[in-house]
């Protein structure tokens, strides 16, 4: 009976394992289908080698709660393609921080944003330089 109970466990959690790292890749890769549509309609600029370098670092660690071309994701983070975020009230420096010590929730009700593990100072400079770079082809600048 407890091997029984051990065995169906053990499978259950390798199944919910399997999917969360099948996610996880296709999160990665930017397959992003399984996500729903975005908070806000983001306008896609032409992006050079620095932004696309920064999308794919953003769709790596970032897409998950922000959404598809940063345009946010109900119940999880706000968008960065916002007027919040513009740069003379959210300064470069607040999007080096934020994946390094996480955010305390005050201008959504997300709740608050935990730091960021694994994600380094170029990839975060590169998905800063992506996020501009969809603000101002959004008119926000």
């Amino acid at each position: 009976m407890n091997r029984t109970i051990f065995a169906s466990l053990a499978g259950l959690l390798a199944v919910c394992l399997i999917g969360f790292l099948a996610y996880a890749q296709q999160l990665a890769a930017g397959d992003d289908e399984g996500l729903e549509a975005p908070m806000v309609e983001v306008i896609l600029p032409d992006l050079g080698p620095d932004e696309r370098g920064g999308e794919a670092a953003f769709n790596k660690f970032c897409v998950e709660c922000h959404g598809r071309n940063a345009g946010g994701r109900e119940g999880f983070g706000p968008p960065l393609v916002h007027e919040i975020y513009e740069p003379d009230h959210h300064a470069d420096i607040s999007f080096f921080y934020a994946p390094i010590v996480g955010v305390k929730a005050h201008h959504w009700s997300f709740g608050n944003m935990p730091s960021i593990p694994g994600i380094t100072e170029e990839e975060t400079a590169l998905v800063l330089k992506y996020v501009r770079a969809l603000q101002v082809a959004n008119g926000i600048q």
